[in-house]
């Protein structure tokens, strides 16, 4: 049964005509995302009235589609397209005759915020949220920047797609921000968007691109034939842990800590906290490797360092590695200590290093590329989800789309609540997802 019914689709453009061409190069840390998917988010706003029309949803979109051309003249890669230049290197290209961001209507009168804000993941989000399935490459072909404005039973769901080739989470929630900021009323932007990505690397890097997403993801059989591989079901849910339990995790990380030890932070805390659950929860063999995969922003970490405004990628997957039954049985400081010295001794060197191994060869990465039995963490509980205001308030609940998910994925967001609250949306195989739920160490700290 369809519930969300589609009624306009336009583009939107920079206001400005006076841009003129724009260019910018994808540099080393955007050019491994090529072949990843479309970043997906969804706010959720809730109207104040019973029956939802306070949000008079024709006027709110025409605000709003104004407020993102006005920000597109600072944000302008978001408006162009992907392109190679003469010597086959990816850039993004913005001129007056740019693709514009793409902004799609939609009403979906029978579901309300509460459905799109539980806990588990409902397969109607693929409705709200667009571009499910395209990949990053698509850019090539198709808009940077995805919008739907979807009118619900008594709210509204702005569900984005941003191309993941062009910008992080740090940028894109800068953006967000940003566009809502106009939406109030300002005439600028706090902060303007920092866009010479050469300052943070400089070196051109040509890629043999597949065919299209179908090539790069099937798999070949021994004897060269394409193999069929069914996708294995999995469960995403967030799980919400208030100011007071994350701040109970962390102290008891840090109970035992020697006088002269750096104490661990409240991520490497919560970090270690959900590693040891899902490993627990996935029963695996002592002998079997698990992976804990963090996706660091590196903007103070290069040199030199990067604005906060950088726009652009600027992270990298930093990997610990150990055995499940080291992780287990030994003291909770084991995988602590393990995952602050990786976290540290990625430096501006090894950063350097790991870019100049990929340049000499580089290679394209599946966004489920994260380590065996991996937990792997994306997003950050510093970026401002919840102040995303555009006027009508901040967001009853904000969350990822299903792109990029698999078997141990994990996004971190602030929580609602504000403080140290923090929600947990993790993606794992339905066995291990039961088990986790029942885990009342993980749960109830």
């Amino acid at each position: 049964m369809i519930r969300v019914k589609l009624i306009k689709k336009t583009n939107v453009y920079p206001s400005s005509k006076k841009l003129g061409r724009q260019e910018c190069p994808l540099v080393t840390f955007d050019l491994p995302y090529v072949t990843f998917y479309y970043n997906q988010k969804l706010l959720l706003y809730k109207s104040s009235g019973a029956d939802g029309d306070d949000f008079k949803f024709e006027e709110t979109v025409e605000k709003l589609k104004e407020g993102l051309a006005f920000i597109l003249e600072d944000f302008f890669p978001l408006a162009g397209k992907l392109e190679k230049d003469e010597e086959g290197v990816l850039k993004v290209v913005c001129e007056e005759e740019c693709v514009g961001v793409e902004v799609v209507e939609a009403v979906a009168e029978g579901v309300d915020v509460a459905e799109l804000a539980e806990s588990e993941s409902s397969s109607i989000l693929h409705e709200i949220v667009p571009y499910h399935g395209i990949m990053n490459l698509e850019g090539l072909h198709r808009p940077l920047l995805v919008i739907q404005f979807t009118k619900l039973k008594d709210g509204l769901a702005i569900g984005c797609a941003f191309n993941h080739a062009i910008l992080d989470g740090m940028s894109t929630w800068h953006f967000l921000s940003s566009w809502a900021e106009i939406c109030r009323g300002s005439t600028t932007i706090s902060v303007q968007p920092f866009h010479d990505r050469t300052k943070a690397r400089n070196t051109r890097v040509k890629l043999d691109l597949p065919e299209s997403a179908a090539a790069f993801e099937k798999p070949a059989a021994s004897n060269g034939e394409e193999k069929h591989t069914p996708e294995p079901q999995l469960r995403e849910k967030i799980f919400r842990f208030s100011g007071s339990t994350i701040e109970k995790i962390k102290s008891k990380a840090n109970e035992n800590l020697p006088s002269d030890s750096k104490p661990f932070s409240t991520f490497q805390a919560l970090g270690s906290h959900i590693w040891c659950a899902v490993t627990r929860a996935r029963n695996l063999k002592p002998e079997d490797y698990t992976v804990f995969t963090i996706f660091a922003d590196l903007r103070k970490r290069v040199d030199p360092p990067m604005p906060d405004s950088y726009f652009g990628n600027l992270i990298q997957a930093i990997f610990t590695v150990t055995a499940a039954g080291a992780l287990l049985s030994n003291p909770a400081e084991y995988g602590l200590k393990a995952l602050q010295g990786v976290i540290k001794s990625h430096d501006a060197k090894t950063i350097n290093e790991r870019n100049a191994a990929w340049e000499s060869n580089p290679v394209l990465f599946k966004y489920k590329d994260a380590g065996i039995n991996c937990v792997a963490v994306g997003s950050s509980p510093r970026f401002p989800v919840y102040e995303v205001d555009f006027g009508f308030g901040k967001p009853e609940r904000v969350r990822s789309g299903t792109n990029n998910k698999f078997d141990g994925m994990v996004y971190l967001y602030q929580g609602k609540d504000g403080g140290n609250s923090m929600d947990v949306e993790i993606t794992l195989d339905p066995e291990a997802m039961k088990n986790l739920e029942a885990d009342e160490d993980f749960t109830k700290v």
